[in-house]
């Protein structure tokens, strides 16, 4: 069985928690603290809002960083939310992008220092890494099976085109392409438009 999973992503200029589970753990409090702390909290979508939170507050009130078009998710407020407009945010040496589709403000994270400096890209459920791990596809709706629309999927591929990646990592546990992640979220594109249009 597969489950969503986060990531304590080590940064140059500070570390970044990529989603939240909802338990917010002691073992992982001090392991994060251990590590120097975190520079902030980047959140893809609403489906990872539960605790985001209390993550911030167990770790000294870090920043929240949500995209402001999915505000209508958020059920709890507090002073380390940032809600983020426009359609990039850096963190850092990181970059958060803003690419829709699964919700409006859906976003992925770009961190180029990572893979030896080829770069990888966080993508929540922005996209789907497949089972074969050779491509990605998208969902309006996962739960219901909704696709998205061409234009769409074309707004994603032009969000993410200016950055590279060798890398994808997925919300799933499993879901991970190690290599050539670039080329093959191109070719995912182009598989996934020539099939919902034809």
């Amino acid at each position: 069985m597969q489950s969503h999973r986060a990531f304590l992503i080590e940064g140059p200029d500070g570390n970044i928690l990529w989603d939240c589970l909802s338990l917010v753990d002691k073992t992982s409090i001090a392991r994060i603290a251990a590590m120097g702390g975190l520079l902030a909290i980047a959140i893809s979508h609403p489906h990872f809002y539960s605790s985001m939170i209390e993550w911030s507050a167990a770790c000294g009130g870090v920043p929240i960083y949500v995209h402001a078009d999915d505000g209508e998710w958020i059920q709890r407020f507090g002073p380390a939310l940032r809600p983020w407009k426009d359609e990039a945010l850096r963190l850092g040496r990181a970059t958060l992008i803003r690419c829709g589709g699964h919700f409006a403000g859906s976003s992925v994270l770009h961190c180029p220092w990572l893979e030896n400096g080829q770069g990888a890209l966080f993508v929540g459920d922005t996209m789907q890494v497949t089972l074969d791990r050779q491509y990605v596809s998208f969902m309006r709706s996962y739960p219901n099976l909704i696709p998205l629309g061409a234009g769409t999927v074309r707004g994603i591929s032009e969000a993410i085109r200016p950055y590279r990646f060798e890398a994808i990592y997925g919300a799933f546990t499993g879901r991970t392409i190690k290599r050539d992640g670039f080329r093959i979220v191109e070719r995912s594109i182009k598989r996934y438009l020539k099939a919902i249009e034809s």
